[in-house]
């Protein structure tokens, strides 16, 4: 493997091109008309433009990306996360072109991509499911009875979905037939199928997922969990590892589970399975991510793996280096995905220019991203700046770490989600490990942000004054002194 061509942009092509390099792979980098300038095109050995803004003209296609590859020689993919990373079709067309995808296999993919088959799959190892259907609805009336039988509330979900899109709770059997036609009608407008299931609604889970990585000789390896439950929208905010809720024992079994459902496909490559963990601290499979995670930074950071080299390394036929008793947990790792949204605006998108960006540094802070001050944030695709990733001896050094990397994150001329990640990071529930997926609902609203203004607004004002009077000293209320100023006032629009 000579050259790989990163079908992707942003923090995940710099971060993948940063451990190529390291291996001494040379890269090619692909971009739109958005992207010309961007920092992933300046990074890489050589760039190849293949098409307008939308992601549907560009990156989504995928004979683009293998003429890009031809044009420059580049022997392997690396699909990144998001666009095509997991589509069978486009792994397919690689494998057809002769070329190597760093990734699993196409039938892999398809298996995993659907998350009926997925549980057909995992079944076959006995991993435990929330009581539901096992095949696609085809019969309203026949749903209906088994919802009954499983017990409202229940969750209808589209097969082929994902963040949210297509699901459904439903509490009353008199609004069954209603939910499931809305269901259908949004999975068939998501994702051209609108196949659905029933599950039992699991009402305060935690979501919990296991890094997996296997390689061509059979051999497959679980690298612990991550805590993934601070969510909006049904997409992550947060996420640390480990989990503060797991038991040694626990832990062992999801990573059980979680090798035997990638082993169920054969699968090869980093893949993620994903869990739903109840109250009572029971476990249920929830699907498969057959590509890097967003939130990979944190298991790197506490297994001490470069998860793209290993990545590279199993595309290239190499054997895992190590077995499984050769991996523990060292320290504790917390990522936040610093997005242009407005939290005080139900997190909708923000998009203008990066006026001021100026990254936190200093000792267990890691900041993946791919902007620099003055350029723009672009509609055309996810509003995500960078990961703010924190690590520390323990949970308790790591999120101090996170609270003083957020202060020090300058970012002015857009709305981000920084001053929301304060906000947990100083919450009881979030510093206890009492929480769950509702921690947005049940505890977030945006009079918190104002009042963190507010309280920001006041020390400003008295180190002002005490500025102006060229005083010394000055006193300020207790209650005051206690919320150190964050950039959330930074973050509003210059």
């Amino acid at each position: 493997m000579q050259k790989i061509l990163v079908a992707n942009r942003g923090e995940i092509a710099i971060r993948v091109m940063r451990s190529a390099r390291e291996m001494g792979i040379k890269t090619v980098a692909v971009y739109s008309a958005a992207d010309r300038t961007a920092l992933h095109v300046r990074y890489a050995d050589e760039a190849v433009y293949i098409g307008e803004a939308p992601a549907n003209q560009s990156y989504l296609v995928g004979e683009k990306i293998i003429e890009a590859c031809r044009q420059t020689g580049a022997d392997a993919i690396h699909p990144g996360y998001g666009f095509l990373s997991e589509n069978p079709s486009f792994a397919a067309l690689v494998r057809e072109a002769g070329l190597t995808l760093i990734g699993p296999s196409p039938e892999a993919m398809e298996i995993m991509g659907n998350k009926l088959s997925a549980k057909a799959a995992a079944l076959k190892y006995n991993i435990p499911m929330v009581p539901g259907t096992e095949e696609a609805i085809t019969d309203v009336a026949d749903a209906k009875l088994r919802a009954i039988e499983v017990g409202f509330p229940i969750l209808i979900k589209a097969a082929a979905g994902g963040g949210g899109k297509g699901m459904r709770i439903v509490d009353r059997a008199e609004d069954f037939e209603e939910q499931m036609q809305l269901a259908v009608s949004e999975a068939t407008s998501a994702f051209g199928d609108g196949s659905v299931f029933i599950e039992r609604y699991v009402s305060s889970p935690r979501h919990i997922e296991i890094q997996v990585l296997g390689d061509t000789h059979g051999n497959i390896v679980h690298l612990f969990e991550r805590e993934c439950s601070v969510q909006r929208r049904h997409q992550k905010v947060i996420e640390e590892a480990p989990s503060s809720v797991l038991t040694p024992e626990i832990r062992a079994e999801m990573g059980r589970c979680a090798v035997d459902v990638a082993r169920s496909v054969n699968y090869t490559g980093a893949g993620t399975v994903e869990f739903i963990l109840d109250e009572n601290l029971n476990f249920y499979f929830l699907e498969m991510n057959t590509r890097l995670q967003v939130e990979h930074p944190v298991t790197e950071l506490i297994t001490g793996l470069d998860l793209v080299k290993e990545q590279i390394k199993i595309a290239r036929g190499e054997a895992l280096s190590f077995k499984q008793e050769d991996l523990q947990i060292s320290g504790h790792a917390l990522e936040l995905r610093v997005y242009a949204e407005d939290p005080a605006n139900n997190f909708l998108p923000d998009i203008g220019t990066l006026q001021t960006y100026i990254t936190p540094q200093g000792p267990g802070v890691r900041v993946d991203d791919g902007f620099e001050q003055g350029m723009e944030i672009p509609i055309y695709y996810d509003p995500m700046i960078a990961k703010l990733i924190t690590y520390g001896s323990t949970r308790e050094e790591a999120i101090e770490r996170m609270i003083r990397a957020i202060d020090e994150y300058q970012i002015t001329g857009i709305t981000t989600t920084l001053g929301f990640g304060k906000f947990v990071m100083q919450h009881q529930a979030f510093t206890s490990g009492n929480f769950d997926t509702h921690f947005v609902k049940k505890y977030f609203t945006p009079e918190v942000l104002q009042h963190q203004d507010e309280a920001e607004a006041r020390i400003a004002a008295i180190l002002f004054e005490q500025l102006l009077s060229n005083k010394s000293s000055v006193s300020i209320d207790s209650s005051t002194t206690t919320q150190q100023a964050s950039n959330w006032v930074k973050n509003r629009r210059a």
